[in-house]
């Protein structure tokens, strides 16, 4: 089951029903202009695979309760720009397999908490000049493909 939000420019919130979602794999949440930010509640989503947060302008922080979703293999938080950081729960999702951080302008860091992402094949670093990210990920055995361009 998917819930495609994209494009809902006048949504300004998701309620808490969204939680109700037992079933829901997909979530797309891109390009949600007056979206403000994503409810802790979205951590009782435990079957949610896939999170779009493309384009998500006003997302200052993700929830810390994000670490939760289990399953979650591919997260896209492009052109998020104005995240600053990430939780350190982020290193929890040990399923995650595609994760998309390109154009996170004001992303100054990466917490070694993403060392923890044992699986993760593919990582999108496109639009940085400032990043700091771990060594020891770049190194990561496992990680098949790393796009860091503008570097």
């Amino acid at each position: 089951m998917e819930l495609d939000l994209s494009w809902c420019s006048k949504l300004k919130e998701l309620s808490t029903f969204i939680s109700q979602l037992t079933v829901l794999q997909k979530l797309y949440l891109s390009q949600c202009d007056e979206l403000k930010e994503l409810p802790i509640s979205i951590s009782q989503l435990m079957t949610l695979q896939e999170l779009n947060l493309s384009r998500f302008f006003e997302l200052n922080e993700l929830p810390t309760s994000i670490g939760k979703l289990m399953v979650l293999q591919k997260l896209d938080l492009s052109w998020c720009s104005k995240l600053k950081e990430l939780p350190t729960s982020i290193g929890q999702l040990m399923a995650l397999q595609d994760f998309n951080l390109s154009r996170c302008f004001e992303l100054k860091e990466l917490l070694t908490s993403i060392n923890q992402l044992m699986v993760s094949k593919e990582l999108h670093f496109f639009g940085y000049s400032k990043l700091n990210m771990p060594h020891t990920y770049i190194r990561h055995k496992i990680l098949r493909n790393l796009r860091c361009l503008g570097f």
